[in-house]
């Protein structure tokens, strides 16, 4: 195995970039392996590491077709429907609470509300 060149913080050669400057470029590193890396040293922890790929050998994005962009509509969409309530909670539900927050703090919620009675879900 070959060991890949390392290059200081800003002074990689031209013809290398990171997968974010090959995004911005419209590129994809299109399955090429890494070409280098970068190290920026730091004072009390390890160096931190970006990893350079070969501009020349990067490909353009693929486009987004009109099935790709259904399905990315469908998913964010599920990304908003709590499990507890079934309702759209008109933002995406964070991980971390895994349901709205009207239904993880039933305490917080205005009275009278609909999602502040007995639970009537349908799973």
């Amino acid at each position: 195995m070959a060991t890949l060149p390392v290059f200081r913080w800003h002074l990689a050669p031209d013809g290398y970039a990171t997968r974010r400057q090959l995004r911005a470029a419209g590129l994809r590193p299109g399955g090429q392996e890494v070409a280098a890396q970068l190290e920026r040293p730091r004072r009390r922890r390890g160096p931190l590491v970006a990893y350079l790929y070969r501009v020349d050998l990067a490909k353009p994005v693929r486009p987004m077709t009109p099935a790709r962009w259904a399905a990315l509509a469908k998913a964010n969409t599920a990304r908003r429907i709590c499990p507890e309530c079934c309702r759209d909670a008109g933002y995406v539900i964070p991980p971390s609470l895994g349901m709205c927050s009207a239904c993880a703090f039933p305490d917080n919620a205005p009275e009278g509300a609909s999602w502040n009675s007995s639970p009537t879900s349908v799973r």
